[in-house]
């Protein structure tokens, strides 16, 4: 194999890649000052939004905002689409990413939230395009290419989008004044790191503090259920206690939106079947990785024969429950 035609290809790859955040940088903006100025005055949080490799550079972004003093979280368009827009409250700014500006899951939120008073940032490096007209402010990502060889693959855009968030968040932060001791409070390391390596069965909830209902309960004791629980959803379980469904909050939207009024039904015909779920001898690090994997915040305990013998909260794992190291 040719070792100087890996090279310069790499090279080439670096080239066009920092050529395309020449360009970006050279664009910055009064847009940008505005869109900073937009989520300081915020109340709620940035809602960042994208699909493919958008969603994915989106998720960077959340997380680097969370950590840095400004409150966020993901929301996947086509999930939010079939009911998690009921997660978006009018003091929310949404922080929608698309390059071509026409990403239809994407732009068919934008007319919901607005009516709701959300404020709009548009990442897009087209600002003529749909998301571009629809959005208060439009901060261009527009690169001249791509880095790919055929000129398709996300390469010199998606970087630049994401250092367009990380000099938004890092603008934010030094507006907000963060300290070393903040960010520190946002990453527990340390101590998350010694809880990861404990059994889930250490750090699960069970007997009395289980939310457990049968398949033919109807939804209106199910909710009751849910409520005095406070874990957010219900575990449905039948001989003997062997799960056989679960009922989170995303199910209760999507139920609330195809039935209406659903509170005569069993509880069968709104749960979500064969659920996820972790062996108690698991580690609470693989718990973790599952629940970031899937977007939940709860994993049934169950044994080998599908029996519930706990539940654990994202809040167990990361140390905001009852079980505490000395």
């Amino acid at each position: 194999m040719n070792q100087e035609i890996i090279i310069q290809t790499a090279r080439d790859v670096f080239a066009t890649e920092i050529e395309g955040l020449q360009h970006v940088l050279e664009k910055l903006d009064e847009n940008f000052v505005r869109a900073v100025e937009i989520i300081l005055d915020a109340k709620g949080r940035v809602v960042v939004t994208g699909i493919g490799k958008s969603g994915l550079i989106g998720r960077k972004i959340v997380a680097t905002l969370s950590s840095t003093g400004t409150p966020s979280f993901f929301l996947h368009p086509a999930e939010a689409l079939h009911g998690d827009l009921g997660m978006v409250v009018g003091e929310d700014i949404l922080l929608a990413i698309s390059n071509s500006g026409e990403t239809e899951e994407v732009n068919k939120l934008l007319p919901t939230l607005k009516r709701r008073g959300v404020k709009i940032i548009a990442f897009t490096g087209n600002p003529s395009s749909t998301l571009a007209k629809e959005a208060d402010v439009v901060v261009d990502i527009g690169v001249p290419r791509e880095a790919c060889p055929l000129g398709v693959a996300p390469t010199s855009s998606t970087t630049a989008t994401l250092v367009m968030g990380d000099a938004m968040a890092m603008t934010l932060a030094k507006l907000r004044n963060i300290r070393l001791e903040d960010f520190r409070q946002n990453h527990p390391g340390g101590s998350l790191g010694e809880r990861l390596k404990v059994a889930v069965s250490q750090i699960m909830l069970s007997g009395e503090a289980l939310p457990l209902v049968a398949p033919d309960e109807k939804m209106s004791q199910v909710l009751k259920v849910i409520t005095e629980k406070r874990l957010g959803c219900a575990l449905v379980v039948e001989d003997g206690q062997k799960l056989c469904g679960i009922v989170t909050d995303g199910d209760l939207r999507r139920a609330l939106l195809k039935f209406g009024d659903f509170r005569d039904l069993p509880v069968k015909e709104v749960m979500t079947s064969s659920p996820k779920t972790i062996y108690p001898e698991a580690l609470a690090a693989d718990a973790l990785y599952l629940m970031e994997k899937k977007l939940i915040t709860v994993l049934p305990v169950v044994s080998e024969e599908g029996k519930v013998l706990g539940i654990i909260h994202l809040h167990d794992v990361l140390g905001k429950g009852q079980f505490k190291f000395n």
